[in-house]
């Protein structure tokens, strides 16, 4: 069916376009009202939420519903619409991941946007704009980091200053009684696993308790650049479904990967 082929080339195209644009725009807003006097205050869980993460949130979503109405949409700052469960394509959200940090001035914040089809990511990008990275991803078509390709770090072993993440998960992998030194804490997830992607870092770990809008868009970008991202049972991460929290995550290259999900499986904690 040559004639349905374009149409989902010239599709993917224009969405990827979107995507960029939009992504872009709003991390130029969100770097506007970085370290200015703002409007917060707490959600579910003592989670905070200021007015650049609403603003942010809705430049995204006049944007992006305004050109795709017939997709589904998730974001962490949008009550959640279950009529998202029945598109086949949904975004993803979040518009500031990190806003922890973002409200104390710190700059590991970032924008990170997805598109979701059956379940996995098709699009992504990921924009830390106070660093000014723009990590990019179409599924078959590589990661960019900037403009330029990029792939994870080779190998299968494990430099711990090169790993992030929650210490007592990782010590896990640390021979016995050995005392392991981390990368520092980056405050956005989505960031620390596109580092993954850029070989900043060796591996990436998440605690449990992330949601779909912290990890869509770096799953895709981590895979797209020769690693993978899943579940420490080595299952896939799936989007888009009823329950949108994950537990233990793990973000590696793919030979790195393998091996931690190997030692994760030979030891009883």
């Amino acid at each position: 069916m040559p004639d349905a082929d374009a149409s989902r080339a010239d599709r993917l195209t224009r969405d990827a376009d979107l995507l960029e644009r939009t992504v872009r725009d709003a991390g130029a807003l969100g770097l506007s009202m970085f370290r200015t006097e703002l409007k917060m205050w707490t959600k579910a869980g003592s989670s905070p939420v200021s007015e650049a993460d609403i603003a942010v949130n809705d430049l995204i979503q006049t944007r992006l519903q305004a050109a795709t109405p017939d997709y589904g949409w998730l974001s962490e700052e949008s009550a959640d619409d279950e009529i998202r469960l029945g598109r086949r394509l949904t975004w993803i959200i979040d518009p500031i991941d990190g806003t922890r940090g973002y409200l104390a001035g710190r700059e590991d914040w970032c924008v990170s946007v997805a598109l979701v089809e059956d379940n996995r990511p098709l699009l992504a990008a990921v924009f830390a704009p106070s660093s000014d990275e723009f990590f990019f991803a179409v599924r078959g078509q590589g990661t960019t980091w900037n403009g330029a390709r990029i792939t994870a770090a080779p190998g299968a072993g494990l430099d711990f200053p090169r790993i992030a993440g929650p210490k007592p998960l990782v010590e896990r992998l640390a021979p016995a009684q050995q005392e392991i030194m981390l990368y520092p804490r980056i405050g956005s997830l989505a960031l620390r696993l596109c580092w993954v992607a850029n070989g900043k870092l060796d591996a990436a770990f998440a605690g449990g308790q992330s949601r779909d809008w912290d990890l869509a868009a770096a799953d895709l970008i981590v895979h797209e650049a020769n690693g993978r991202m899943s579940e420490l049972s080595d299952e896939p991460i799936l989007y888009n479904r009823q329950e949108v929290t994950h537990g233990l995550l793990v973000a590696a290259g793919t030979d790195r990967h393998a091996h931690i999900v190997e030692q994760f499986r030979n030891r009883r904690f």
